[in-house]
């Protein structure tokens, strides 16, 4: 474990750069995933990662998180390394405290109760005899429900997970990381098995959550007109490489083209169908 000698507090976390990523290096069985990757990430950015299929957004929003270890570099989260050089610091529960992450097919218990659901995100805080027998306060049940209002599914909240729609599961996903009281909300793909009206619902509360509550939000994309849409910057993957890292704006599509070469046309017809129809 990296050591450290000082405490986390947010308010000292919220003045730095929210995520900084330096010379991340990955591979699997000798591919490289992550090749020398560097950008940093400014506390309220709203930043989506796009690249076809295999480009390395989904290792890097792992590695981001700590779910995944690097071979070599640094992932810092408010200034302080998450990891290093495959090493934990020594206070990553706390910090990957901050840092929600939401997948792409929900990752809830299909068992459980939204409101469970929800309240699972406030296990990192709670104490191991009450998470194991899933004990919680009237506190938390309130703010658990609190979080669902703010997303729009608080009617939901005593329904099985499983009975719900796949963008109604992806807002308890949104809610989950609410109620574990992240600043950095990362989202791995969060629209892909959604419908195109579902998947505008959660991109736009997503923005409501960057703007209105200055949360960071970090998200892969496969639908480049989603991305012009919603995100202001964009940073563009190819074989594991940053190709671009700048304002949406000035990725077009012949810039694309550059970057993904036939992988382009797929990239920007896909989003294109996807904000047309439904």
């Amino acid at each position: 474990m990296v050591s450290v000698e000082k405490d986390i507090s947010v308010e000292s976390l919220l003045n730095q750069p929210a995520v900084t990523v330096t010379n991340l290096s990955k591979s699997f069985k000798g591919i490289p995933a992550l090749q020398q990757v560097d950008f940093a990430v400014r506390n309220g950015e709203m930043v989506a990662l796009v690249g076809a299929s295999g480009s390395g957004k989904s290792t890097l929003l792992r590695t981001i998180n700590g779910l995944q270890m690097a071979d070599s570099g640094t992932v810092k989260i408010f200034d302080t390394p998450l990891q290093s050089d495959s090493k934990l610091h020594s206070k990553a529960r706390q910090l990957r405290a901050q840092v929600g992450f939401i997948f792409q097919q929900f990752n809830l218990v299909s068992r459980l109760s939204v409101l469970e659901n929800v309240l699972i995100g406030n296990l990192s805080r709670t104490p191991s005899v009450r998470s194991a027998f899933r004990l919680f306060t009237q506190a938390e049940k309130t703010r658990a429900l609190a979080a669902l209002d703010r997303v729009g599914i608080l009617g939901q909240a005593y329904k099985r997970a499983a009975l719900l729609s796949g963008g109604q599961q992806q807002r308890v996903a949104i809610a989950r990381c609410l109620m574990q009281g992240a600043q950095i909300i990362l989202a791995d793909e969060p629209i892909a098995s959604l419908d195109p009206e579902s998947a505008r619902r959660v991109m736009e509360l997503l923005v409501d959550l960057n703007r209105d509550q200055g949360l960071t939000v970090i998200t892969s994309l496969h639908q480049v007109q989603m991305v012009r849409f919603y995100c202001d910057r964009s940073i563009a993957l190819r074989d594991g490489t940053v190709q671009f890292d700048g304002e949406t704006t000035a990725l077009g599509d012949e810039q694309l083209s550059n970057i993904y070469g036939a992988a382009a046309e797929e990239l920007v017809q896909r989003g294109h169908a996807e904000m047309l129809t439904g």
